[in-house]
């Protein structure tokens, strides 16, 4: 299972060092984790994302060069042919739907084709950093066959949970595990130590 880090801003180059499969920097200018700096050289095994809300295209691809993004993750109310525009690009879409206690999957079906990924977060008043977990059993449900992230307030107290999860059907196309806002000491600012420790446990070989 992949592990991506979101929220970066003050201490990427620390993180960076953990060696996670992606870094999420957030475009979107209403967050406290809205990302004005300069990426610092990192491993190329990871994979730089773009996080935007609702955003022009154009802004988008402009990110893209700047910042030499490898995905763009789509956290806002992005049309399919949105995201038939930004796959030209050739960078990983990954399209963003919210869930609490329940969920329509039925609205996946028009994304099939023109996202890379699906990411599952908590649905709550902002767009993403909630800091708590949905519902997962809802993913028993999940009709697609397409990989997707796994968000929404995921933390060292959630490790036990996962475990259970990965050993459900439910978790059968789980790609990756997202984590933000429960590893922080204040929005941006990243605790280097827990995140070591999660990475860990994840990626051990009896996890």
């Amino acid at each position: 299972m992949k592990l991506k880090i979101c929220g970066m801003k003050s201490n990427t180059a620390e993180v960076a060092q953990l060696q996670p499969d992606y870094l999420g920097f957030i475009f979107y200018e209403n967050s406290q984790r809205h990302f004005e700096d300069t990426i610092p050289k990192m491993s190329k095994t990871i994979k730089k994302a773009g996080v935007f809300v609702d955003e022009k295209v154009e802004v988008i691809v402009a990110k893209i060069e700047k910042y030499k993004l490898d995905a763009i993750q789509l956290h806002g109310y992005e049309s399919p042919e949105i995201c038939r525009l930004l796959k030209s690009t050739n960078k990983e879409i990954i399209k963003v739907f919210s869930i609490k206690d329940e969920f329509d999957f039925s609205v996946l079906s028009n994304y099939e084709d023109v996202c890379d990924y699906f990411l599952f977060d908590t649905k709550g008043k902002l767009p993403g950093g909630n800091g708590y977990t949905f519902n997962w059993n809802v993913l028993k449900d999940y009709p697609s066959t397409k990989p997707y992230f796994l968000s929404g307030g995921i933390g060292l107290n959630e490790i036990e949970k996962i475990k259970a999860f990965k050993k459900s059907l439910a978790s059968k196309y789980c790609y990756a595990i997202d984590v933000n806002s429960k590893f922080e000491i204040e929005p941006g600012l990243k605790h280097i130590e827990e995140l070591e420790k999660f990475k860990k446990h994840v990626t051990s070989s009896d996890f």
